[in-house]
């Protein structure tokens, strides 16, 4: 093997340990986060929990905000690879809206992510705020779209599709107050039983009940958008720069 070969493979193992461990940290994070709230975490208990010293954490995340403002940002990502993914569905708006609220769901209850993106972003510097704001407002945008669309073809109820996307938003994103991951139901079941309640109050036809997703379709749904821990030191100071 060349020296370049070996250079390169040197390289790739580091790295692979780095993001494992930033993983890590973001576990740790969470449980502390859930644990004590945010404003009462700080770097030190994230070091504790994550078996670091304090000062060896910073080689990994600048402050607590970064680890926020990272989990938001790879939240709102896989919720708008999503969205889009069931843009393109070509299928009933009640398939393609479920497909968007599972999603959604799954995502915030993930053990990494799930653990910060339900915080408030009042708890960021304004820039990182906006930022994530603007994100967020194209979501919604978009789920409210899709509600407007089953409105039209006759799925939806009539109303008004801004209405019924902020009370489905509010209720999914209100499961992480109550939801436990050693509880009697995992987070897909949650998140299929929950569309299945959601659906039924915007249907025409409450009665009709879609097939929930597999793990292979909701994978298929946002390959290639999996939160990629890596690429965040760049976006994070690109972001903190604005």
């Amino acid at each position: 093997m060349s020296n370049h070969r070996i250079k390169n493979h040197r390289n790739g193992r580091l790295r692979r340990r780095y993001l494992a461990r930033r993983l890590e940290i973001l576990r740790a994070a969470g449980r502390e986060f859930r644990a004590r709230g945010f404003a009462e975490t700080g770097m030190r208990d994230i070091a504790e929990a994550a078996a670091l010293s304090p000062a060896n954490l910073y080689n990994y995340f600048r402050g607590k905000h970064e680890i926020l403002f990272f989990c938001q940002d790879n939240a709102l990502d896989r919720m708008l690879a999503a969205l889009e993914k069931a843009r393109r569905m070509k299928t009933s708006a009640a398939a393609r809206l479920r497909l968007v609220i599972v999603s959604h769901l799954r995502c915030l209850l993930d053990e990494v992510e799930g653990s910060a993106a339900h915080l408030l972003t009042s708890a960021l510097p304004p820039r990182e705020q906006r930022y994530l704001v603007a994100k967020r407002d194209r979501y919604e945008a978009g789920v409210r779209s899709l509600i407007a669309a089953g409105v039209r073809s006759g799925e939806f109820v009539s109303g008004e599709p801004a209405l019924a996307a902020r009370a489905m938003l509010g209720a999914l994103n209100w499961s992480v107050q109550w939801f436990r991951p050693d509880g009697p139901q995992t987070a897909t079941e949650i998140a299929e039983r929950l569309a299945d309640y959601l659906l039924r109050g915007l249907s025409t036809k409450p009665r009709a009940r879609l097939q929930p997703f597999s793990d292979r379709e909701m994978l298929h749904a946002t390959r290639g958008h999996a939160p990629q821990y890596g690429k965040s030191e760049h976006q994070l100071a690109k972001a903190f720069k604005r």
